[in-house]
């Protein structure tokens, strides 16, 4: 450990800090400034030299800002001699484009994974991934951690009486499946299309909801609207309110006023992207520090990072 050094950059100071409280390192001193022009400068101000570098960048909004912020970081390591530059990136930006849905589409997943090794990255520690061939994306190290074991913890504490996992489309079914085993409930899936981005109908629920309290899970919460229309599907079905589950709470525009809608009884998400501080009280923010700090000390010093995984 005496070789490691964390470094943050902008999106995400609390939890590189928390991570270091974990680690009961100092976080690194580095200054980050932007020109009169807009062009991002880096600064480390103490000797990289043989050390193994992590810098902690979550790229959540603005995301073009943090990831060219990550870049420069990323060079300047490189070019103060760092044994080794990884990369804690709790949540990666861009992986909804992941695969082509129409002609003429760019998979914009694998060209930031291409960026990132190219200027010089070593190792990729995230979490939660939209989609897990983005692993596949990298030519380089990539440890996957997952924030379901943190959430499962939580609702078991919540004792949610005839609770029923609801997924909120194919894509997820596997995870809710798995969620509804642990916590030893059924589940349901949403089936819905989208018209366009950020956008979607529900057409049919597959599963009994009636007279049960749903636990939605997702990876991340963007809008809200999918959420919303989750919600208010299930409850024209007679279900009771919701809880609503996922690792990364993007909440773009008016995505907080939108889900504090009075069918939903908590939102629970996790500390991978900052939030305002005036977000309302169902809002339950998580920590997965713990969980990183961990994979950092197994990658250090050996060992497996599957230890880190109950579910």
């Amino acid at each position: 450990m005496a070789q490691i050094k964390i470094f943050s950059g902008s999106s995400n100071r609390p939890l590189a800090q928390a991570i270091c409280d974990q680690l009961q390192a100092p976080l690194g001193q580095a200054t980050i400034s932007r020109l009169q022009s807009g062009e991002i400068h880096v600064s480390y101000e103490e000797s990289l030299r043989n050390h193994d570098v992590f810098l902690v960048q979550a790229m959540s909004h603005p995301v073009n800002e943090y990831l060219v912020e990550l870049l420069v970081m990323i060079d300047a390591a490189k070019r103060a001699s760092a044994n080794s530059i990884n990369i804690v990136m709790p949540y990666y930006g861009y992986a909804r484009q992941e695969r082509k849905s129409r002609p003429r589409e760019p998979i914009s997943a694998k060209m930031v994974a291409d960026i990132i090794t190219t200027v010089g990255a070593n190792r990729i520690i995230t979490v939660d991934l939209h989609a897990d061939p983005i692993q596949g994306f990298f030519d380089i190290t990539v440890d996957h951690l997952t924030a379901l074991d943190i959430i499962i913890k939580y609702i078991r504490e919540k004792q949610i009486v005839n609770p029923v996992v609801v997924s909120p489309d194919a894509g997820r079914a596997t995870v809710a499946e798995k969620l509804a085993g642990l916590i030893d409930c059924p589940f349901a899936i949403m089936i819905k299309n989208r018209p366009a981005h950020n956008k979607s109908e529900i057409t049919h629920i597959i599963g009994e909801v009636e007279g049960m309290t749903p636990i939605i899970i997702e990876d991340l919460i963007d809008t809200g609207s999918t959420i919303v229309n989750v919600v208010e599907a299930l409850k024209k079905k007679g279900a009771y309110d919701a809880y609503i589950c996922a690792t990364h709470g993007l909440f773009s525009e008016n995505a907080v006023q939108k889900l504090d809608h009075p069918n939903i009884e908590e939102i629970i998400i996790t500390d991978t992207i900052l939030l305002d501080d005036n977000i309302p009280d169902k809002f339950v923010t998580l920590s997965v520090a713990p969980l990183i700090s961990s994979a950092i000390k197994i990658i250090s010093e050996g060992g497996s990072l599957a230890t880190l995984f109950k579910s």
